[in-house]
């Protein structure tokens, strides 16, 4: 099972998308947009000019698409070769999305790192990026006049599209690392984008490079000026800085999720059994739901350790048999993405209230009396001892309480007032000894 792209998506890249489908008009952009654009014009175009590369035509680059594939868990997309001297590649499409690239970059890059490309390309597909980047790029090109788009093209819905699309190559950088195992070549193919072509007789030297990186951040993360002047250059470029890139990337590789995604995905490839797996939803998604439907969700995502709870305690709004707390590992605060041993103990906590045998068992010598004091009042008290003993109450005293006129909406030997244990205040449904001292005042009328 391939991993969720969620867990190598940047944080900026779902930022910026989100903040981009804030921006007032871009609902109305994307509907104009979709009625138009038709994907069968980039079939056209693609297999009536450029070169396709499949199974019978320069074997080598498909074959290298099929593990990249497998890897991220998308379909293998169709693959092109343009003739371009400038070093590049794309994706486009919705539903059946395509990659295109140029001549120039088969020039410049050696092979082992066309693959890293292709990673790259597919991890747009991975991360549902498609679409909105077709769309941009072609409305970006100038294509919205031709669209009939222009009015929908506002200065700040521009500028959001630049930053997403810059944003949104961090992701694809992750998703190249993810299929490499290591993010060694996708540094590689940034120096090689940034000026470093595969004749050169000159080794590049990496760690140089990423020091170049580091030195840049440093420079414009420390002034508002500099960021000022970064904005100012760089706001209208789909890409982001090829230095910039390589140091998001490589730091991303350092951290435990980037570890756990690649030994996972090996395990995956080489048929191991997982000793790590991501969580596809937080805790507090279970709660709520019926608890086997949880039981069985947790098992499907590779947890083998699952114990369920019972509690009889009522909570506000829990139905029966559905789940009221969720812990892993002792903990609760359990995050999507989180990656846990697939052994860790799941405590699913279900309602299931006592059954009525359990409540009896549970109040030995007791007995429930099943009205409160206020709603034994107006009652006839001759029926209520009845049931009182009925139910094994023993001591129960009665006393007439004299009135000078009965009102009319209270009848003669109707309860007054009834007291269990001197409390007229008790709750319906409560427990009382069967020894209880019980007094019952009730109505009659009085003699003149």
């Amino acid at each position: 099972m391939p991993v969720d792209n969620e867990l190598f998506i940047h944080d900026s890249d779902r930022a910026a998308l989100n903040a981009l489908k804030a921006i007032p008009g871009f609902t109305q952009l994307l509907k104009g947009f979709m009625k138009i654009w038709n994907e069968k014009q980039f079939k056209i175009l693609n297999m009536s000019t450029y070169l396709k590369i499949d199974q019978d035509q320069m074997k080598k680059y498909h074959d290298m698409l099929m593990p990249i594939c497998r890897r991220l868990g998308i379909a293998v997309p169709e693959l092109y070769i343009s003739l371009n001297p400038v070093p590049n590649a794309y994706t486009s499409g919705d539903t059946e999305p395509f990659i295109v690239m140029t001549s120039g970059l088969i020039n410049a890059v050696p092979d082992e790192l066309i693959a890293s490309v292709l990673a790259h390309e597919c991890g747009h597909i991975a991360c549902h990026h498609v679409l909105y980047s077709t769309m941009g790029r072609l409305i970006l090109n100038g294509a919205a006049a031709f669209l009939g788009l222009s009015p929908l093209i506002t200065t700040p819905l521009q500028m959001a599209f630049y930053y997403w699309m810059r944003c949104s190559e961090f992701s694809a950088d992750r998703a190249a690392a993810v299929c490499d195992g290591t993010g060694e070549k996708v540094v590689n193919m940034c120096m090689t984008l940034a000026g470093y072509d595969k004749n050169f007789p000159i080794e590049a030297n990496k760690d140089a490079f990423l020091a170049q990186a580091k030195e840049y951040r440093d420079m414009v993360s420390g002034s508002a000026f500099n960021k000022t002047l970064e904005f100012i250059m760089f706001n209208s470029m789909n890409h982001p800085l090829n230095a910039v890139r390589a140091y998001e990337c490589n730091e991303w590789c350092k951290t435990e999720n980037f570890k756990r995604i690649a030994a996972y995905l090996d395990e995956e490839e080489s048929g191991a059994e997982h000793k790590y797996i991501p969580t596809k939803a937080a805790a507090g998604w279970f709660l709520k739901k019926e608890v086997h439907l949880a039981e069985n969700e947790l098992r499907s995502w590779g947890f083998t350790n699952i114990t369920v709870q019972r509690s009889a305690e009522i909570r506000s709004g829990a139905q029966v048999n559905a789940v009221t707390g969720v812990t892993a590992g002792g903990v609760t605060a359990i995050k999507k993405g989180e990656w846990l041993a697939v052994d860790i103990p799941w405590v699913l906590t279900v309602y299931q209230p006592l059954s009525a045998d359990e409540v009896r068992a549970a109040h030995p010598g007791q007995a429930c009396v099943p009205y409160s004091g206020i709603g034994y009042v107006g009652r006839d008290y001759r029926t209520v001892v009845d049931e009182l003993r009925a139910m094994g109450f023993v001591n129960i005293s009665v006393q007439e309480q004299a009135d000078i006129k009965v009102k009319l909406l209270i009848k003669e030997y109707s309860i007054a007032s009834i007291t269990i244990n001197g409390d007229d205040k008790f709750e319906k449904n409560s427990w009382f000894d069967l020894s209880s001292q019980i007094m019952i005042r009730y109505h009659v009328m009085a003699q003149n």
